[in-house]
């Protein structure tokens, strides 16, 4: 059904997927408002991102964890650069490979491989969960983090259960620079101009709160939130929400954790409302 979000201004804060995001939306009807909450950099010393690989490839892992579709599009981008890609693709061919959720399988099928398994919930707990089912004792494990998390936790729990852990980031965040289309965004939703928000990523979450606090825009924040739409989608996204005291409206149908369905649930709660009249 097209145009089904006509009339509706929804915010997105997605940087990744961005563009594909917008026509997605664009193409429901929706008038698409973007604010990007950071900027993503490959790791300011490439050194250990090499030596990563370089590790992979002469000695192959036996398992490889990835937590994100950036970070092993990161790897790929340094591995072709340094002319390494094709022996690390094929080694990688002989390693059991894990991914958090289906955005890192994704990334994987681009360079022709496919995970073993992929977590039920796409959150760190549920990489614990899917792991802790597995013997890992003496298994090299590689395991790709991303930015702005503790992941000791993990690592903890991977290393209890005897496995070689050799852990790599290779990208970083730069949330400085979007901070004022942040703030213009926070004055948008506080002033009724935006009907709904769609949060991809928990990170997302984090950043609207910290630019809010070091801009004292908080309370409009929140003024905001209590009167628009918060569309989530999945459950790491409602759990940050949930930590910061904010509410979910809704979320995808049947743990379809994926921008279409997304869209749909978001299209059907704002079909309760009338459309949005232009003044």
């Amino acid at each position: 059904m097209a145009e089904r979000l006509n009339g509706y201004r929804i915010l997105i804060l997605e940087t990744r997927e961005e563009a594909q995001f917008s026509k997605l939306l664009a193409e429901q009807g929706a008038e698409v408002v973007q604010c990007p909450m950071f900027t993503i950099q490959d790791a300011p010393d490439p050194a250990p991102v090499e030596a990563w690989i370089r590790r992979a490839i002469d000695k192959p892992l036996d398992d490889l964890v990835l937590m994100t579709g950036e970070g092993l599009r990161r790897i790929m981008k340094l591995a072709r650069a340094r002319g390494l890609d094709g022996a690390f693709v094929a080694a990688l061919a002989g390693s059991r490979k894990f991914t958090r959720g289906p955005k890192p399988g994704k990334a994987l099928r681009e360079i022709g491989l496919e995970a073993q398994q992929t977590t039920e919930k796409p959150t760190t707990e549920g990489v614990i969960e899917m792991l802790g089912r597995l013997d890992l004792k003496g298994r090299r494990l590689g395991l790709q983090l991303y930015p702005d998390k503790d992941h000791s936790a993990l690592i903890g729990a991977l290393a209890a259960q005897g496995a070689e852990v050799d852990a790599v980031l290779p990208y970083a965040y730069d949330s400085k620079a979007a901070d004022a289309n942040i703030v213009t965004a926070i004055d948008d939703m506080a002033a009724g101009r935006i009907d709904a928000v769609a949060l991809t990523n928990l990170g997302q979450v984090r950043r609207l709160i910290e630019a809010a606090k070091a801009h004292g825009s908080e309370a409009k924040l929140r003024a905001g939130f209590d009167r628009m739409l918060i569309a989530s989608v999945g459950p790491a996204v409602s759990g940050e929400l949930t930590a910061h005291g904010l509410r979910t409206d809704v979320s995808p149908a049947d743990e379809a954790y994926f921008m279409r369905p997304l869209i749909s649930a978001m299209a059907a709660a704002l079909a309760e409302k009338l459309p949005r009249q232009e003044t």
